[in-house]
């Protein structure tokens, strides 16, 4: 068997001949084959079955593949990575990927932004125009995004072109309304997620770590991104760590869930030593959002004066500890 690359096959390069050939791929995993007439391969611990009667690529073959492949490096993009992370593109006609490309970029993307989206994600060249049109409607209209934002909104998640308005985008839209979050165009991220499957696994985490389902409702209201974090390698090492190390009171989560966006490694566990050492006790929002050069200075200030007790209401008053 004698292998080629899929483009000289599929280009179908002047006076190459084939006796038969087969195209066949997989996720990861995408090979042409030049073979002779009816035949069984081992391919990478599988076995390919094939018969196709002898045949001959004519010279500059101008198959509708090689003119979508011809046309997606036109608009700067690696066709065949694209189709080894999304192999329904072969199945995709060129006119309704032209459609597609046309439609987005008339909507002020930049080439570039465009590559970037497609690179984000695949998908968007094999939906429909008549799928995308909802999109940009549902966002305008029912998220309340202004029309200056959605290059904004789509670049940051262009995942969202390809989700169903009906299916995914107004459940979910719904329900983040449900839990209090009145400014969803400001968590349009979120939109593309699945309620059953990415929402509601964390809140049933925090119900069962001790939160009741109105504190938890609390505080992903009060830090929507809570959604997005892995349950096994952020929350649950993260909240570990500030009960067994740290040692505090769950109200402290409640009232600043941003808790968990910070570093467990890089910013919590180093302030955290540091105001051990130093017998002294922040609340977290000082502990964690202020600046490296501004939480020593006031570290200094409080080891060099009397420190209110945790248990003081003088604790969390004054010295603009909330500050930034």
């Amino acid at each position: 068997m004698h292998t080629i690359s899929s483009f000289q096959l599929l280009a179908g390069q002047k006076g190459h001949r084939s006796d038969s050939w087969l195209v066949t791929g997989q996720m990861n995993d995408w090979c042409c084959f030049v073979v002779d007439g009816s035949h069984e391969e081992m391919v990478d611990g599988q076995v390919i079955k094939w018969r196709c009667p002898k045949q001959t690529l004519p010279p500059n073959s101008d198959t509708g593949f090689q003119k979508k492949l011809l046309y997606l490096e036109s608009i700067g993009i690696d066709s065949f990575s694209l189709i080894e992370n999304h192999p329904m593109l072969i199945t995709t006609s060129l006119t309704d990927i032209k459609s597609t490309v046309e439609y987005i970029t008339s909507m002020d993307f930049t080439a570039t932004e465009f590559r970037r989206m497609v690179g984000m994600c695949p998908e968007i060249l094999t939906t429909n125009v008549s799928d995308i049109i909802p999109v940009f409607n549902f966002l305008h209209s029912e998220v309340h995004v202004c029309c200056s934002d959605i290059k904004r909104v789509i670049n940051r998640r262009p995942r969202l072109l390809v989700c169903s308005v009906s299916k995914r985008l107004r459940p979910t839209l719904y329900f983040l309304q449900s839990i209090g979050i009145e400014e969803v165009n400001k968590h349009t991220d979120l939109l593309s997620c699945s309620v059953e499957e990415k929402f509601m696994p964390r809140v049933d985490y925090f119900e069962n770590i001790g939160f009741s389902r109105r504190d938890a409702t609390i505080m992903f209201r009060r830090f929507p991104q809570l959604f997005c974090y892995s349950i096994k390698n952020n929350l649950e090492p993260k909240y570990s760590y500030f009960v067994v190390e740290m040692g505090r009171d769950l109200k402290e989560l409640i009232e600043f869930p941003q808790y968990f966006s910070f570093s467990l490694e890089n910013r919590i566990k180093p302030r955290h030593k540091k105001c051990v050492e130093m017998g002294v006790c922040f609340p977290l929002p000082a502990l964690l959002k202020t600046k490296e050069v501004k939480f020593q200075s006031r570290l200094e200030v409080f080891v060099n004066s009397s420190t209110p007790l945790k248990t003081s209401p003088l604790w969390c008053a004054g010295c603009d500890l909330y500050e930034v």
